[in-house]
Formats: C-alpha cells, sequence, structure tokens
C-alpha cells in the first residue's frame, strides 16, 4: 500500500502538523455527534450553543432531552442527537459515578474503541475520532473524503464501506503518520481528488496512483 511514502509526500504538500490530546474525551464525543449530518460550522455553532445553556456536563445531564434539543437546534436533527446526547451523560452518570471519559486514555486502543461503538449513536468513525484527536490513540477514522482517495488508490474495494476499510486498515498505519495521514487525505480529497473532475495534474500523488487521469 505504500502508505509510508503515501503519508511523507502528503506531509510535504500539507504539512504534519503537531499530534495533540487537546480537548476532553467526553466535549470531543460530544461534539463528533453534533457533526454527524451537517457542516463543521453548524456543528460548531451547535455546541457553542449548548456549552452556554449548561456550561457543565453535569447541567446538561439533568436537562430533559427537549430542553438540549433547543440548545442544538441549529446542527439539524436536534430530536436525535439530543436524545443521544442524554443517553451517553445518564449512562456515564449511572455506570462511572461521574461525566468523564479520561478512563479511556488508560484503555487499550481495542478496548476503548468497543466502549465507545457500544454507546447507541456512537458509530465506528465517531470513536475513532474521540480516541485520535482527545485520547492520542493510533485509531484512523475514515469519512467520505478519505475512502474516495482510497479507492483511487486502490486501498479499498469498490464496493467497501467507509466502516469495512475502517476496520481492516486500523492498525496497518504506522504511529508516527496516523494522525497527519487522516488529516491530510482529508485535505487532498476535498481540494484535489474530488468526487467530480479530480484534478490529477495537481495530485501530489499522482505518480503513485493508479486511478490518475482517468
Amino acid at each position: 500500500m505504500r502508505i509510508g511514502e503515501i503519508a511523507r509526500l502528503l506531509a510535504r504538500e500539507y504539512g504534519k502538523g503537531r499530534w495533540i490530546a487537546d480537548e476532553k474525551p467526553l466535549d470531543s464525543l460530544i461534539g463528533t455527534i453534533l457533526s454527524q449530518n451537517t457542516s463543521d460550522a453548524n456543528s460548531g455553532r451547535a455546541f457553542d450553543s449548548l456549552k452556554r445553556r449548561f456550561p457543565s456536563w453535569a447541567l446538561a445531564e439533568r436537562a430533559t432531552s427537549r430542553q438540549i434539543a433547543s440548545a442544538i437546534r441549529r446542527g439539524g436533527l436536534a430530536g436525535i442527537k439530543s436524545r443521544r446526547i442524554k443517553a451517553i451523560l445518564a449512562g456515564l452518570k449511572r455506570e462511572h459515578g461521574c461525566l468523564d471519559l479520561g478512563f479511556l486514555k488508560r484503555m487499550p486502543l481495542r478496548e476503548g474503541y468497543d466502549y465507545l461503538c457500544s454507546l447507541k449513536g456512537v458509530g465506528p468513525k465517531t470513536a475513532a475520532c474521540v480516541l485520535l484527536f482527545s485520547c492520542r490513540k493510533p485509531a484512523f477514522p475514515v469519512d467520505t473524503h478519505i475512502l474516495r482517495v482510497a479507492k483511487r488508490l486502490h486501498w479499498a474495494k469498490t464496493q467497501e464501506t467507509a466502516e469495512a476499510f475502517q476496520e481492516r486498515i486500523q492498525g496497518r498505519i504506522p504511529r508516527e503518520w496516523v494522525h497527519s495521514l487522516h488529516i491530510n487525505l482529508i485535505a487532498l480529497g476535498r481540494a484535489v481528488c474530488r468526487p467530480r473532475k479530480p484534478r490529477c495534474p495537481e495530485c501530489v500523488l499522482a505518480r503513485l496512483c493508479p486511478s490518475a487521469g482517468l
């Protein structure tokens, strides 16, 4: 798959960045839930609105789903997302006695991943995002941009889903590249390897891509 070579080329083009777990895991989880099926801008506004209405997760846990939905309405699907957030907060309080996911940092990657996926409304990509960005675990979330690039590189099979590819590639990416490769594949997919009319002549991966120019 030439992962290391491709990761280096992308890092040269887009930068490697610093892999810093600078957000609390619970904040990250709820923020990622709010990002489902909406734009980054809308989900960011919804999260900010939620935190203004409920400055602590303890206040949000004591609120009703309807009150949470009112706070996050601008993020879309407020009814569904509010019920998921309420259930996660209530479950944490009931099972762990606190509203904190810091214990994920001490868990092995797979154990933390399976725990998050056991929560209603938390899928493989959401779980991997929380572990990668908040726990500095070498999880590799696969979104639509990454899946599209992976299929054009022949990393992923033509009919493979994002969830199946994510499961298959986990653990195959060297830890030193997992963060920057995730970020940079998304950047490439947005700017160059677009769904329609990909800009192959501008692509830093053109000479390695079997789909270049097709």
